[in-house]
């Protein structure tokens, strides 16, 4: 496929949900009185990303047939972003996150997730979006939709079908270990989906559970011998690493006034994709890539981040093209 040949960019498989953000940092839960409902959901949010890059991105997934679908579908179409195949249910209630943060800045959730929409995702889904996941340069996936076996054996599929494809393939996990009754499950979708995946990328903090070990340089090699082409690690204020074809390199994070860390690793994400997908529409290209474009895109992808980390939320401090 030429790339002139693709209607998108980057289309994403997984969650949307609502986040609600406290008025103010340094509060528990219990002690917020004011909360403004955001985008939110990892996969949503890279999708957000590359659409405000300039980006044509699109999501496919389930939201509930209720206000709070509504408003995520009504939010990321005004974002740019495709919804066309973004289902609606009344199968389950469209999931919901509460934020709260310390005064530094760093995160913990409350999650309302019990019999959530995003969880319904099946064939029907990926099925229905079967051409428009074809006509993209990049099937990036995330796991927090999949603790249900007919959402697993979908994405998988979908995965499986744009590698055989020879499309660019992607997946950040944002692990969520509290949904997944018996993490184990999850452990053996990642093994399947890492086979298929030319960029996969962790945090530092889930490095551990994916590969058995803590250490940055032993993990990115981990994935490189699982059929990883570019293996990412984001460390935060300490920028990223990145291994492809047996050589690592490190990229430094930009010095910010961090006000809330949410949705870094998704700014993250996003600009390396977005990075990926001006340069290369095949795997095969990919696999011919040279690494000091792939660090050049991993520097973007860090200065998306830092910008992210600006704001309250995921998506208020996602960056548009010309302020970067």
């Amino acid at each position: 496929m030429r790339r002139s040949d693709h209607e998108m960019d980057v289309v994403s498989l997984g969650e949307a949900l609502v986040d609600f953000l406290p008025n103010r940092r340094g509060q528990r839960v219990r002690e917020v009185t004011c909360w403004t409902p955001c985008l939110g959901g990892a996969p949503a949010n890279v999708a957000v990303g590359l659409s405000r890059l300039g980006a044509k991105s699109g999501l496919v997934g389930v939201t509930g047939e209720d206000e709070f679908g509504h408003f995520l579908k009504d939010g990321l179409r005004k974002e740019g972003v495709d919804v066309r195949h973004l289902r609606q249910t009344g199968e389950g209630k469209t999931g919901l996150g509460f934020v709260s943060l310390t005064a530094q800045g760093e995160r913990s959730f409350t999650f309302y997730r019990t019999r959530a929409a995003e969880t319904f995702l099946d064939g029907r889904d990926t099925g229905g979006a079967k051409k428009l996941l074809r006509s993209s340069r990049v099937v990036h996936v995330g796991t927090n939709s999949l603790i249900h076996a007919p959402a697993r054996t979908a994405v998988s599929d979908a995965v499986r079908r744009a590698f055989e494809a020879g499309q660019l393939t992607s997946t950040d996990p944002n692990l969520r270990l509290h949904l997944w009754k018996d993490p184990s499950v999850l452990r053996r979708l990642l093994g399947v989906l890492f086979k298929r995946c030319a960029v996969v990328k962790l945090s530092e903090e889930e490095i551990e559970f994916v590969t058995g070990t803590s250490d940055v340089a032993s993990a990115l090699s981990w994935l490189e011998q699982r059929g990883v082409l570019v293996g990412i690690v984001t460390r935060g204020a300490k920028g990223a690493s990145l291994r492809f074809r047996g050589e690592t390199r490190h990229v430094p994070a930009r010095r910010v006034k961090v006000i809330d860390t949410t949705g870094a690793g998704d700014g993250f994400t996003a600009g390396f994709l977005y990075g990926l997908t001006r340069l290369y529409a095949t795997r095969a290209e990919l696999e011919a890539a040279d690494l000091d474009a792939l660090e050049g895109h991993a520097r973007f992808g860090c200065l998306v981040g830092s910008h992210v980390v600006t704001k309250l939320g995921a998506v208020a401090g996602l960056p548009r093209r010309g302020q970067l």
